[in-house]
């Protein structure tokens, strides 16, 4: 982590504000590393050359003619080579992700795909895909590989008169328009060949598993990257709430404002559809591992801890807000406080919007709120990328805003561009991973002392 000289006077001595921001540091770090692929796989897929179990599902491996291995999102990658070191060589399927690793699993194609937009390798993924899965008979055992990111990763339009450039549009005016990833994903799922179950209605009748690495809430796996190979839980009338709540209709291309128009968005397989009947899941990971690691790490250096998951999917002030108001009620009986909050925050970008994500701009925001106070706010994501900048997140302190105004920069100014990252890189309070391969949601970790 960068390091920026801390000012003599404030919140603390120098000396107590390094070491709160190292031991947040220190927590993130355990989190990441608790949140290990290989770590997960090697306890949840078993594997003695004839009997594979994944997590309670037995599967025969001799009893099936074809294994074909899909495996999509930012773990794309990580995940197919963790599978395939259990199994041992010979499978085959495709890899879609959005960094090309250097070495490659022989018997797999790769596709780079994009995100958060998707890019032309997201569609040839999405046609390779069903071209891989399209025939596949009950003696086709399918292993799908799920991780976060997949939803612009590997993608297949509904109809044929939707563009690349219509997706990207249509994407980006879901991403801007303040929703929860949830609604996000209600719309996605209708609009997509591979959403919302219509990947394991594509390839039915085969026998199917999905080994999800979860960056959804835990009762919506449905929503992991819109839920390719999971019943839905969400309706065409859902998605025209949606898109009738944030204004989006006007700002969907052509072809996707006339599927709603024209009323012939399609609804999804549901629960109890035939699909379904021999297709499994299991979540091997999740952010609770990444939450429980953090609360193990802070107890044992000695802090009170709470973790409080409510603020998941709240607009960054209130989630801010009330994340500060519980540590600073819990220090009032405590001299070390920690609290730990997992999932995701949300951020209305405006339309000029400079570098940074929503972890940058809740820590900023964050920043401004214990100017002086011996508090300190780690907020950073799993997969090791915070929006279109190459950090993770920050860590910010009760001196942040005082060093930023010491290189001639304006907190609230740069809040009001989205521009956090330039201003955190400057001063040393960015944190910088580099992509995980791997992605469980975010972690925030306020210190209080």
């Amino acid at each position: 982590m960068p390091r920026s000289p801390l000012p003599p006077e404030g919140p603390g001595t120098e000396g107590d504000i390094r070491e709160m921001r190292d031991r947040a540091r220190a927590m993130f770090d355990r989190a990441l590393l608790e949140c290990n692929i290989p770590r997960a796989f090697s306890r949840q897929i078993l594997y003695d050359d004839v009997h594979l179990r994944i997590g309670s599902n037995l599967y025969d491996m001799g009893s099936f003619e074809r294994v074909l291995v899909v495996s999509i999102g930012k773990a794309g990658h990580t995940m197919a080579e963790a599978f395939s070191n259990i199994l041992g060589a010979g499978l085959s399927g495709v890899i879609a992700c959005p960094n090309l690793p250097p070495a490659r699993i022989f018997g797999f194609r790769y596709f780079a795909g994009g995100h958060p937009l998707p890019n032309g390798d997201s569609l040839r993924a999405g046609d390779t895909i069903l071209h891989l899965v399209a025939g596949s008979s009950p003696r086709t055992f399918v292993v799908f590989l799920i991780s976060g990111g997949a939803s612009a990763i590997a993608e297949k339009p509904m109809s044929p008169d939707i563009s690349l450039d219509d997706v990207i549009a249509t994407y980006q005016a879901l991403v801007h328009s303040g929703a929860p990833i949830a609604e996000i994903n209600a719309v996605r799922k209708h609009l997509s060949a591979l959403k919302g179950g219509r990947l394991a209605l594509a390839a039915a009748p085969a026998r199917q598993v999905s080994v999800l690495v979860s960056d959804v809430p835990a009762n919506s796996l449905d929503a992991l990257a819109s839920g390719p190979t999971i019943p839905d839980t969400t309706t065409v009338a859902d998605c025209q709430t949606i898109v009738q709540r944030y204004g989006l209709l006007q700002q969907f291309p052509a072809s996707v404002r006339a599927l709603f128009e024209q009323g012939m968005v399609q609804e999804t397989p549901k629960q109890g559809d035939p699909a379904f009947e021999r297709s499994r899941y299991a979540a091997v990971l999740s952010n609770a591992t990444a939450v429980k690691a953090a609360l193990q790490s802070a107890a044992s250096a000695g802090f009170a801890v709470e973790v409080d998951n409510s603020c998941d999917d709240w607009n960054y002030q209130r989630a801010a807000d009330h994340l500060l108001g519980r540590l600073r009620e819990l220090r009032k009986s405590q001299p070390r406080a920690c609290v730990i909050s997992g999932g995701e925050v949300t951020v209305h970008v405006g339309a000029k919007a400079g570098v940074g994500g929503r972890n940058q701009h809740f820590a900023l925001y964050c920043a401004q709120q214990i100017a002086g106070e011996q508090i300190t706010v780690l907020s950073a994501g799993t997969d090791g990328i915070d929006g279109n900048s190459p950090a993770a997140g920050a860590i910010v302190d009760g001196s942040t805003v005082e060093r930023a105004k010491q290189r001639g920069l304006d907190v609230a100014t740069v809040l009001a561009g989205f521009d956090a990252y330039s201003l955190l890189n400057g001063i040393g309070d960015t944190i910088i991973t580099g992509p995980t391969g791997n992605n469980v949601r975010d972690l925030r970790i306020l210190l209080a002392y």
